[in-house]
């Protein structure tokens, strides 16, 4: 796309964008009575306009119906969960078996990690990459201490090279290589949090695997953002949350994969719970686990029925939207478009006022775009807020902004740069 600085650009490309009407099924904040300029869907995306909607449908079977609920009604809270795995599977490109929706992330890491980190004399370590966020390093590292070894010589951390700030795939597999004898775990993210890099996920698990270690990757800021294709990349497992992109509302239901071919695995151990049981038997109440098929059968809890009606009005916009390839054609246009205006900003200033972190290559990234300020930085922060802009602050010095395809448009891409070219001046 050819981009100009300009609003007359943006307000056209807002004209001619198909997802243009999908903005008015969101709630955007106001600010001085008009819409603020919202870029920080990645760390907690907007309210669905038709969240109170589905909640009050709930509450209402609730109380008319009461423990009934369970299974009366429209919607039976038994199976409501698997309301959602068609969606799910889609986005995170698994068959419909191989995904649930249950607990928060950490809990989901963590009980997934019973199953796949199975550490012993020989094979113990875990590779992550370096600066990944501090839930993903903390439950690492207790996980490591669990089974008694040290986390300084089971985790090994992959940071870029000198003078780089993401890091290479040739690096990543050559870790991967020189740690096969050793290594039980390559457990990565799909996406930095700080710099919004997009790893090479199929090539890591490939290399996982030729080592003899399983792969797993934390999704939380991949998932509703980029387009994934866990069962054909062979993961052995994955984890999300659904606030961010899949815009679930704060804390919201987290989610699991687990690859098919560990369905009938007898070797794997798992932490087990009622809600994991097999649902024909479920209420015989007998002794003795015995698994759903499927992912379903690391489930723990019952479900939390309204974190998951949340997330079925978030759904359901996706999929009327045309799912996960659709909105990622508009992403690339989006975020290349802020990255645009951005280069320009630096050029008009006649140095690099912001530096972009984030991977230019749009196949290497997703909606984030990670900025080094450097120049009065958190001022420069506290006067995009106090503008309407909202976006999100990372210490030392870093902003990043999000432009979310479903609910963000050219215009606030061209607002959000304008401001930052005031705020230099302020």
């Amino acid at each position: 796309m050819n981009y100009q600085n300009s609003l007359a650009f943006a307000l056209e490309q807002d004209a001619l964008d198909p997802l243009r009407n999908f903005r008015s099924r969101f709630l955007i904040p106001q600010h001085r009575g008009a819409d603020a300029v919202y870029l920080c869907g990645n760390s907690l995306g907007l309210q669905p306009a038709s969240a109170g909607k589905y909640i009050a449908d709930q509450l209402s079977t609730w109380q008319n119906l009461a423990v009934e609920g369970w299974f009366q009604g429209d919607d039976p809270w038994l199976a409501y969960h698997q309301q959602l795995t068609p969606s799910i599977a889609r986005i995170v490109g698994a068959q419909e078996n191989e995904v649930t929706v249950m607990n928060s992330l950490t809990v989901n890491l963590h009980l997934l990690m019973v199953s796949f980190y199975k550490p012993n004399s020989n094979r113990f370590k875990i590779i992550m990459e370096g600066g990944a966020f501090p839930s993903d390093q903390y439950a690492m590292e207790s996980q490591v201490r669990f089974h008694g070894c040290d986390p300084k010589e089971a985790i090994v951390e992959i940071f870029p090279r000198e003078g780089e700030l993401t890091l290479r795939t040739e690096d990543i597999l050559q870790t991967i290589y020189e740690h096969a004898d050793e290594l039980a775990l390559v457990m990565f993210a799909g996406i930095n949090y700080y710099t919004g890099q997009l790893f090479d996920m199929k090539a890591i698990a490939a290399a996982a695997h030729k080592a003899g270690a399983y792969a797993g990757f934390d999704l939380a800021h991949a998932a509703g953002n980029v387009s994934l294709r866990l069962h054909d990349w062979g993961a052995d497992f994955a984890c999300w949350c659904s606030y961010k992109y899949m815009n679930s509302g704060p804390g919201g239901i987290s989610g699991v994969f687990v690859h098919e071919k560990h369905f009938d695995n007898p070797e794997l151990d798992r932490f087990a719970g009622w809600w994991g049981y097999r649902s024909d038997k479920r209420f015989l109440m007998a002794p003795g686990f015995d698994a759903a098929k499927g992912a379903d059968g690391w489930q723990v809890s019952t479900s939390p029925i309204l974190l998951l009606t949340l997330f079925k009005a978030s759904m359901a916009i996706f999929d009327e939207a045309g799912g996960i390839g659709v909105l990622h054609e508009k992403s690339v246009a989006l975020t290349g478009y802020m990255e645009f205006l951005i280069n320009e900003l630096n050029t008009a200033q006649g140095e690099e006022v912001f530096k972009i972190i984030t991977p230019a290559d749009p196949q290497k990234r997703g909606c984030q775009l990670s900025v080094v300020c450097k120049r009065n930085a958190k001022a420069i922060f506290q006067s995009l807020a106090d503008n309407g802009v909202i976006g999100d602050w990372r210490e030392p010095d870093v902003i990043r902004l999000s432009p979310v395809p479903l609910y963000n448009t050219f215009q606030d891409v061209y607002k959000a740069v304008q401001q930052m070219a005031a705020a230099i001046k302020q």
